[in-house]
């Protein structure tokens, strides 16, 4: 019997050591990995807007599902502030068959700052810069895993006015193509 592929998805904010354990991960497992930021600034020489933001991750959670369905694991180093987001991610890993494991990775506020700061001081081609205000915003916007979430109990419905949860990624994520769902 052969295991079946999985998406990992790595969740927290900024500075809280995703990235981190993402290449771990990658590199024990021998994985694609999949790290928004890392192309933000290649693509678009800043950090981009959120829109931006949202059409580049449309896209690699469509790479993501390709890569599943032919049979390798994948990593989503994406943060998803939101348990919708997850249940999408979660729903469309489960469309092709594999594996998931939710990875959320949370540190002390004062010492996510700090990793943050010290990540723009030290590799500004990598990253960005981020401000109070930003972080403050951050906070705000943030909802960690619940404990249904973190233990993978059965998938709530999605939100009013959409089918299932790949129906609302793509309202997401407006780059992410309709999935099948009939399989």
């Amino acid at each position: 019997m052969t295991t079946p592929p999985t998406l990992f998805l790595i969740v927290g904010l900024p500075g809280a050591g995703k990235t981190t354990l993402a290449r771990r991960i990658a590199r024990e497992r021998s994985v694609l990995r999949l790290t928004p930021d890392e192309w933000m600034l290649p693509l678009l020489g800043t950090g981009g807007t959120d829109r931006q933001r949202d059409i580049l991750e449309g896209r690699m959670i469509w790479v993501a599902h390709e890569v599943l369905h032919s049979g390798s694991s994948v990593i989503l180093d994406f943060g998803c502030w939101s348990s919708d987001e997850r249940y999408a991610i979660r729903a469309i890993a489960g469309l092709a068959g594999a594996a998931f494991s939710l990875q959320h990775v949370d540190v002390a506020e004062e010492e996510r700052r700090t990793r943050a700061a010290r990540r723009w001081r030290d590799s500004p081609e990598n990253t960005f810069e981020l401000t109070d205000a930003d972080h403050e915003r951050f906070l705000t916007l943030y909802r960690p895993p619940s404990e249904a979430e973190l233990t993978y109990a059965p998938l709530p419905d999605p939100p009013a006015g959409f089918q299932n949860w790949p129906d609302w990624a793509t309202h997401r994520w407006p780059t992410l193509p309709r999935l099948d769902t009939s399989d």
